[in-house]
């Protein structure tokens, strides 16, 4: 049945498409249009009248023939005006049934085809942002089942007696706890950036002291992984202006992306000294993974994203993109540079992350 009316649909459209004749569509006003049309309309019911009265026709029957004619007539070229609010009707009936894919075809240049251009950039947005919606629903389901799972797991163990309740069995259930909460807590910070509730607590930080900090928590985070973590600052005093809990968080989850991909005994350099111009900062994480390819730079800093490749390291695919708009909050930037190795700066992967600070924030 859905078949059929979809087919019967597809006539009619073809069928209105040979009808659908749009001589005015170089003009840019509706009032104007219509204008014209009333005034085409009537010289075309006196012309026909004249050509009746010439031929002889009798007044009865000519008076509906030339009605008749100037209907169809002015029918065709209202046809024409008004088939985008028709094609918008119908592309908002397809809407209503979760069909984002229908465009308008605006070839007029008045006040109906400007709102056909934007009805159609409105379809496009809602595509778009219904496809997130089922990205994003399906990644957070898969993202929650891993730790939901293994904890399951574990406490299932645990009651039925398989595993005895001691630090080591517990440990991992306090692990997959702490996986869940930090993806409830990355969740809860996209619901803020997207619903734009935020507010920075500037101050100054003495980076030294604070990234020494963070690099003691992204260790205790790691897990006891074989890494070495490499803090350097130059001048030893530097300063930026930031707000401390939101700068923690970005070097943080670069520091924990980090570990996450280094081999063992690798390291992870934190790097930190002032920019080529002005009082800005930059700070560094690199460490010694695989790296990120070239063509996938700009792509890990989207949601559930991770450089391009699956992998089994446990990340949520959020950390970085939630880096990126915190240091956007300070009007920085963040990116991935070059990778100072020659092996894999030829291979264009790279594992350099920068973010850059300014010596003084945006005005709200």
């Amino acid at each position: 049945m859905s078949a059929s009316r979809d087919g019967e649909g597809e006539a009619h459209l073809r069928v209105g498409e040979r009808l659908d004749v749009r001589p005015l569509d170089r003009f840019r006003s509706f009032k104007v249009k219509l204008g014209i049309l009333v005034a085409a309309s009537v010289s075309v019911a006196a012309l026909l009248t004249q050509v009746s009265i010439r031929a002889g026709v009798a007044p009865l029957l000519a008076l509906p023939l030339v009605v008749l004619l100037a209907l169809v007539f002015t029918q065709v070229l209202s046809r024409g005006m008004t088939s985008p609010l028709r094609e918008m009707t119908s592309a908002a009936q397809a809407m209503a049934r979760g069909d984002y894919s229908r465009r308008v075809r605006a070839t007029s240049r008045d006040e109906v085809g400007q709102l056909a251009s934007a009805f159609s950039a409105m379809a496009s947005e809602l595509e778009q942002t219904d496809s997130m919606r089922r990205d994003l629903v399906a990644n957070v389901s898969h993202e929650l089942r891993t730790p939901v799972a293994g904890l399951r797991a574990q406490l299932e163990n645990l009651v039925d007696g398989v595993t005895e309740p001691d630090p080591a069995a517990l440990e991992v259930a306090l692990t997959e706890t702490e996986r869940l909460s930090q993806l409830v807590d990355h969740l809860l910070d996209l619901s803020r950036l997207d619903a734009g509730v935020i507010e920075l607590d500037v101050e100054t930080v003495e980076l030294t002291p604070f990234l020494h900090e963070v690099v003691d928590a992204a260790a205790l985070a790691a897990g006891g992984r074989d890494v070495r973590w490499i803090v350097e600052v130059e001048p030893a005093d530097l300063t930026v202006p930031a707000d401390a809990a939101r700068l923690h968080q970005v070097i943080h989850n670069l520091l924990e992306n980090a570990a996450r991909h280094s081999p063992a005994g690798g390291r992870i350099h934190v790097t930190a000294a002032r920019t080529g111009e002005g009082d800005g900062v930059h700070i560094d994480v690199h460490d010694e993974g695989p790296g990120i390819a070239r063509e996938d730079r700009s792509r890990v800093f989207e949601r559930f994203q991770r450089g391009g490749y699956a992998d089994a390291s446990g990340g949520t695919g959020l950390g970085l993109a939630i880096a990126r708009w915190a240091v956007g909050l300070h009007g920085g930037t963040i990116e991935v540079l070059d990778d100072p190795r020659s092996d894999r700066a030829r291979e264009g992967r790279s594992s350099l992350i920068r973010v850059e600070l300014p010596g003084t924030l945006p005005a709200a």
